[in-house]
């Protein structure tokens, strides 16, 4: 991790590619949605609060009741949004949920718009509505080889929401200021622990190598490469992140294809290349100059006539 100064990219690279195997570490432990986001959190705090400790991060000066109010409501809203994503798994596929889960950016224009009064480009607009074609698209619901069930649209539904949430959680954090990520991430699994603790299963045992994955999930999804992120964020440029940013879900959808048997039809991925452009073409603030083009197209045809 220390490494991230002088290979930021490979880095940021890795942790996402640790965070695409989260999906698979959630169904290997066969825990309950809610129980697994406990132990996620809890183990996550065990790792972050060391992590600060030893970098010095803590006590955090800056931390004041208003921000820690707010960075306590981003724990809510991620410890929702984990357990929407993770109910998911069982209800559609892991890439599934995956790519549907990465429109967040999409509802953070939305939120943006509705509640912040912010201006929206024609752009913006444009790359919204074929993400959200393409959500339809991934999600089976138009063109797929298997019958959509109810089940399936409630997870489609699950992996929206958490979305949403998620696209709170980002617009919260904006309020933090200069404050340390790893030390908001740490606010956040605490809240999780606290929040979760009276609703998460503790009389069914969980079997030794469920422990594993669920410690994997803390320790290394949750700490090993939100801190890989983070120390790689300020030292790349947008459209770097952006395109690394895709490896998530790439790789979630190698697993589901060849561990779990998940293959991925042509409809669903097109929907899937569709959100993943679109997502980009917001992120890098791509234009959509379809009226632009077609009248130098009609200014050329007038002066070959």
């Amino acid at each position: 991790m220390t490494n991230a100064s002088r290979f930021p990219a490979l880095n940021l690279a890795i942790a996402m590619a640790i965070a695409g195997t989260v999906g698979a570490f959630v169904t290997e432990a066969g825990v309950d949605p809610v129980t697994t986001v406990f132990w996620r959190c809890l183990f996550g705090s065990m790792f972050l609060g060391a992590w600060c400790l030893v970098r010095g991060y803590l006590p955090d000066r800056s931390l004041s009741r208003g921000r820690l109010a707010r960075a306590a409501l981003c724990g809510v809203c991620m410890v929702l949004s984990w357990t929407a994503f993770f109910a998911g798994f069982a209800k559609t596929s892991i890439a599934v949920m995956t790519i549907v889960y990465h429109i967040q950016p999409f509802f953070v224009v939305l939120i943006g718009v509705l509640f912040l009064k912010e201006r929206v480009t024609k752009d913006q607009i444009a790359w919204m509505a074929a993400a959200f074609f393409g959500v339809v698209l991934a999600s089976g619901l138009v063109v797929s080889d298997n019958p959509v069930t109810t089940t399936w649209m409630i997870g489609i539904a699950m992996a929206l929401g958490g979305a949403s949430l998620y696209a709170v959680v980002t617009i919260l954090a904006k309020g933090l200021g200069e404050q340390r990520p790893e030390v908001t991430v740490l606010c956040q699994t605490a809240v999780g622990v606290a929040m979760l603790a009276p609703f998460a299963n503790f009389s069914d045992p969980i079997a030794l190598t469920s422990w594993g994955w669920l410690v994997g999930i803390g320790v290394l999804h949750t700490g090993i490469a939100y801190v890989m992120m983070f120390s790689s964020y300020p030292r790349l440029t947008t459209p770097v992140i952006g395109v690394l940013t895709f490896i998530y879900p790439v790789v979630a959808i190698i697993i589901d294809w060849t561990v779990y048997g998940h293959p991925i039809g042509i409809a669903q991925g097109i929907g899937m290349v569709l959100i993943a452009i679109a997502t980009l073409g917001v992120r890098l603030g791509w234009r959509v100059s379809v009226r632009r083009t077609g009248t130098a197209l009609a200014a050329r045809n007038e002066r070959g006539a």
